[in-house]
C-alpha cells in the first residue's frame, strides 16, 4: 500500500475486534502497519479505530480470503469459534468450528508471497499437567481439554505448511489473558468472571480451596508479544507468552478484596471440588521470545489489575 511516497505494510487480522485482537491493532497501528480486521460480524464488536479497514465475512471461504490476501503483507489469526467449557460441552463441534477454517486458510495463503503469518495457539492448556514450572517451549504438549488437542491440531498444521510450502508461519502460546474490555461470564477469563461477579453483587465459585494456578498477563502485553513474533520471529518459531508468575484463584481475590472494599462491596464465594478437565498449575517460561525478538512484560500485576478493575467499575453495563 503506498502511503505518502513510501510503502506501508498491509496487515491482516482474522478476529481482529476480539478482545485480545483489538489490542494487537492497536499495536499494529504504532508500528506503522496499515490493518485490515476481518470478522464474522457485519459490524464490529468492540471500537476499532477510524484508520483501520473492516471486512465482515467468513474466513472459512476460501474465495473471501483468497479476495482479501490480495495486497497483504502478513497475516495475524486470532479468530477463534470455542473455549474451553463448550469444547466440553461438544468436542466434535469444536473440531469443525476451528479446524477447517483454519486449514483452508492456510491453504490459500500458501499461494501467496506472504513475509509472515501469526497464529495464536493457548500457553495455558496445550502442555497439560506440567512436570516443572516455567513451562519453556519444549516442554511435553498432552492436553486434557477437547480445546487444547485441536489447538494442538492447529499449530501441527502450520508446522506442515511451514514445512512442504515453505508458507512462514509462527505459531504463540499466550498466557491467561486480562485486562479492560473482556467479557465477563464466556466460560474463561477467572479475573474479568471475579471483578463483575463483585461489581454485581454475584457469588462466584471457586473450584478447589485455592483453585488452579494460573499465568496472568496483561492483555497489552500478550498484543505486543505477537507483534514482536510478527516482526521478529523467524518463520517455524513457536513462542510462549506469559509473564513467569504464577497465581491461584485466591491469589486474584485477595488483590481484589482492597478494591472492592474501597467501594463498600463484599466477595461472594462459593467452594466447589477440584475439576478433572482444569490443570491444577501453568506458568509459562517467554524467555525464548525475549531472546528472539526484545520483547518484555511491561505491566506488573499490581498495576494491570488496579487498571482492570477501575475499567469495569466504569463501565458496569458492558
Amino acid at each position: 500500500m503506498e502511503i505518502e511516497g513510501h510503502t506501508m505494510k498491509c496487515c491482516c487480522v482474522i478476529g481482529g475486534a476480539g478482545f485480545i485482537g483489538s489490542f494487537v491493532v492497536r499495536a499494529l497501528l504504532r508500528k506503522g502497519r496499515h490493518v485490515i480486521v476481518v470478522a464474522r460480524n457485519e459490524v464490529p464488536t468492540r471500537s476499532l479505530p477510524d484508520n483501520v479497514e473492516y471486512v465482515p465475512g467468513d474466513f472459512g471461504d476460501k474465495y473471501f480470503i483468497r479476495g482479501i490476501l490480495r495486497g497483504v503483507d502478513e497475516i495475524i489469526d486470532l479468530a477463534y469459534a470455542t473455549v474451553p467449557k463448550t469444547s466440553y460441552d461438544n468436542p466434535v463441534q469444536d473440531i469443525l468450528e476451528n479446524l477447517p477454517p483454519l486449514v483452508n486458510m492456510l491453504d490459500v495463503a500458501s499461494g501467496f508471497n506472504l513475509e509472515k503469518i501469526v497464529l495464536i495457539s493457548s500457553g495455558g492448556v496445550i502442555y497439560g499437567h506440567s512436570f516443572n514450572t516455567p513451562i519453556n517451549e519444549e516442554h511435553p504438549t498432552n492436553p486434557i481439554s477437547p480445546y487444547g488437542i485441536t489447538k494442538l491440531a492447529v499449530e501441527k498444521y502450520a508446522r506442515m505448511f511451514h514445512l512442504t510450502h515453505d508458507l512462514p508461519v509462527v505459531c504463540v502460546r499466550p498466557g491467561n489473558a486480562y485486562g479492560e474490555t473482556q467479557k465477563p461470564f464466556i466460560g474463561q477469563g477467572f479475573i474479568a468472571a471475579a471483578i463483575a461477579s463483585i461489581l454485581r453483587g454475584l457469588e462466584l465459585t471457586l473450584y478447589g480451596e485455592s483453585g488452579t494456578v494460573r499465568d496472568y498477563i496483561h492483555v497489552e502485553d500478550i498484543a505486543e508479544g505477537i507483534v514482536a513474533a510478527l516482526l521478529k520471529g523467524p518463520p517455524g518459531s513457536i513462542y510462549n507468552i506469559g509473564s513467569g508468575e504464577g497465581r491461584n484463584n485466591r491469589d486474584i481475590l485477595d488483590a481484589l478484596q482492597p478494591l472492592a472494599q474501597a467501594e463498600g462491596l463484599e466477595v461472594k464465594l462459593k467452594t466447589l471440588p477440584l475439576r478433572k478437565f482444569d490443570v491444577p498449575v501453568n506458568v509459562l517460561d517467554s524467555s525464548r521470545l525475549s531472546w528472539d525478538t526484545g520483547w518484555t512484560m511491561r505491566i506488573p500485576f499490581e498495576d494491570g489489575i488496579i487498571r482492570t478493575w477501575n475499567w469495569y467499575r466504569d463501565n458496569r453495563s458492558v
